[in-house]
């Protein structure tokens, strides 16, 4: 059975992207949003395995909206995305209980081996 992943991206590249690399695999993208508030509103209806959330956007970025899920679903699954990869960033990442970090630009093999990772924790 296929995993959902709901893709948060402010960028339609991007999510274009991820949605060409979880082709062919056992993940199926099920949304894509373009902000965090977005995000929130889709959470529910979706009911995703996993969430590729990309941290810099427009309104509520990537950390507050995985903040906001995580809060209301403890159980969820929470994949950062970003080009920032600086300490303090990962840092709070890792405090609000995101499941790993993905950095842009990237690669099919480097998404792939983090979203089995995350998954590999159950």
């Amino acid at each position: 059975m296929s995993k959902k992943v709901m893709v948060v991206d402010d960028s339609r590249i991007v999510q274009l992207q991820l949605q060409k690399i979880l082709s062919d695999t056992e993940y199926q993208v099920v949304a894509c949003c373009q902000s965090g508030e977005e995000a929130l509103e889709q959470f529910d209806q979706v009911q995703p395995d996993l969430v590729t959330m990309d941290i810099i956007m427009p309104g509520m970025d990537g950390l507050e909206a995985a903040r906001l899920i995580l809060e209301s679903h403890p159980h969820a699954r929470v994949l950062m995305v970003s080009s920032l990869a600086y300490d303090d960033t990962i840092d709070e990442a890792n405090q609000i209980g995101a499941s790993g970090f993905v950095y842009k630009p990237f690669d099919r093999e480097a998404v792939l081996s983090s979203i089995r990772k995350v998954f590999a924790e159950d």
